[in-house]
């Protein structure tokens, strides 16, 4: 618990530190719509289907007793189930549509530390099998489908999810399923997750897929860095997805948008688009803001703006294969300011394994008009690692305005990339020295003037 309280004084300070900087007074708009302190109008406490907070009494039976009771009251206005102060342990249970899950100040769900009480469910569609193993995958703590008004929220309370145990399982090869999230929303819309912290995941956390219109803002989500694919947030096959304010420290990518995998995801073909990601900040062992690898329904028309990233493997990544499909296109990022990282942007043309023997790897991802601009960088060890596929060259990559403090000798390298660059220190690769390109994607006002006055004296030296 001591290790937990210096975490949180340590989120505190990188906050504090940072709510000054340039980008974050810029960044002033904030998601649409946030019905986090929506008032339903029926209320129970979970003590009332006789949870114990101790901390070592099981109260699945209690969440799901009160969640059925609750789900008489859908029909008018929804209702609110509150979680006070206490340590409340529980497996796995189930949402209803037009619900609150409130979680008090000094509230803390536990996750079971037996598996048994994470059921084993149905791979996704999309994916074919478990992500990690053949056949299903362990239910998260926290799950829902085919739900309309879903909040989970409260006053800074704490979802746990025990991982430990979980990292363990997996390490060691102890598994039969896939391990499970801890917040996962299926098929489902007005969805809002704020104000709490996440702890300890035992594989990616927060997990909307097939959703629309996804809110997450103002949480915290913690894992140690060694621990094995806690990714923070995992947008897949979702639409219209908002995510800002938010800190994020795990093992994994702190942000991956996702959207199937291999001929699973072609089939299905439910694609992420319509995302916009503001004001994070963290640090991992891996990337900051990622799309991929399991990109194959697509992935379209994100906006990232107003990043920090610290000490961490990456910071920017698109990650694809050969057999993967789809595309990647329509991309902005922005304003984002990196610290003690190895590499600043990296594009990998082949990542990762494939889910069984019968995907085609004639079936190449298109990836496309991806612009970043507007990034600082102070001890990175590598501009751009930036990599595409033979024969299937990324298109439009645009990079301007870009100042990062490199040590290696060779700060980009760069195979079947074509694209543009403005304003890039170090200079990048040749393959991005183009002059003009009308197919950047949202460049900023100054870019497209600097550009056409490059193009006119490049019209005038003729």
């Amino acid at each position: 618990m001591l290790n937990f309280s210096f975490q949180l004084v340590g989120v505190v300070l990188v906050l504090g530190v940072f709510s000054d900087a340039p980008w974050a007074a810029r960044g002033s708009a904030h998601c649409k719509l946030t019905n986090s302190g929506e008032i339903r109008p029926h209320s129970v406490s979970i003590t009332e289907f006789g949870a114990v907070g101790d901390g070592v009494t099981l109260n699945t039976k209690a969440f799901q007793n009160a969640i059925f009771y609750l789900n008489s009251f859908a029909d008018k206005g929804g209702a609110k189930l509150f979680v006070p102060a206490g340590r409340w342990l529980t497996g796995s249970f189930d949402l209803i549509s037009h619900l609150t899950l409130w979680l008090d100040k000094n509230a803390v769900i536990l996750g079971s530390t037996n598996s048994y009480d994470w059921p084993v469910i149905d791979p996704l569609p999309s994916y074919g099998r478990g992500r990690e193993l053949p056949g299903g995958r362990h239910r998260s703590l926290i799950y829902g489908r085919n739900l309309t008004d879903i909040i989970i929220t409260g006053d800074n309370g704490t979802i746990d999810g025990q991982g430990d145990i979980w990292w363990k399982w997996f390490k060691t090869g102890n598994l039969n399923n896939t391990r499970p999230h801890l917040v996962e929303l299926m098929n489902s819309t007005g969805v809002v997750i704020s104000n709490l912290t996440f702890l300890d995941s035992p594989f990616w956390t927060i997990h909307p897929v097939y959703c629309s219109h996804v809110t997450i803002q103002n949480v915290t989500i913690l894992a140690p860095h060694d621990s094995p694919n806690t990714d923070g947030i995992d947008p897949d096959s979702s639409h219209t997805v908002c995510i800002e304010d938010c800190y994020i420290s795990t093992g994994d990518d702190l942000i991956a948008i996702k959207s199937g995998w291999d001929e699973y995801g072609i089939a299905y073909a439910r694609p992420s688009t319509n995302i916009i990601i503001r004001r994070v900040i963290g640090e991992t062992q891996s990337a900051g803001i990622a799309i991929g690898s399991e990109m194959s329904g697509g992935v379209s028309e994100v906006r990232a703006e107003n990043l920090r990233f610290f000490n961490s493997s990456t910071g920017i990544k698109i990650k694809t294969s050969p057999g993967r499909g789809g595309y990647v296109r329509d991309i902005y990022i922005s304003n984002v300011t990196l610290a003690n990282v190895d590499i600043a942007i990296r594009f990998v043309g082949h990542y990762g394994e494939h889910p069984d023997e019968s995907y085609d790897p004639k079936a190449l991802p298109t990836i496309e008009r991806i612009t970043v601009e507007n990034v600082v960088g102070d001890n990175i060890k590598y501009a751009g690692l930036l990599e595409g596929i033979e024969g299937d060259k990324f298109l439009n990559i645009c990079l301007s305005n870009i100042t990062l403090n490199v040590t290696s000798e060779s700060p980009w390298n760069c195979s079947y990339i074509q694209g543009y660059s403005d304003l890039v220190y170090p200079e990048t690769c040749e393959s991005l020295e183009e002059i003009f390109s009308p197919d950047c994607y949202h460049l900023s006002n100054h870019l497209w003037s600097s550009s056409n006055q490059k193009r006119g004296a490049w019209f005038l030296s003729w």
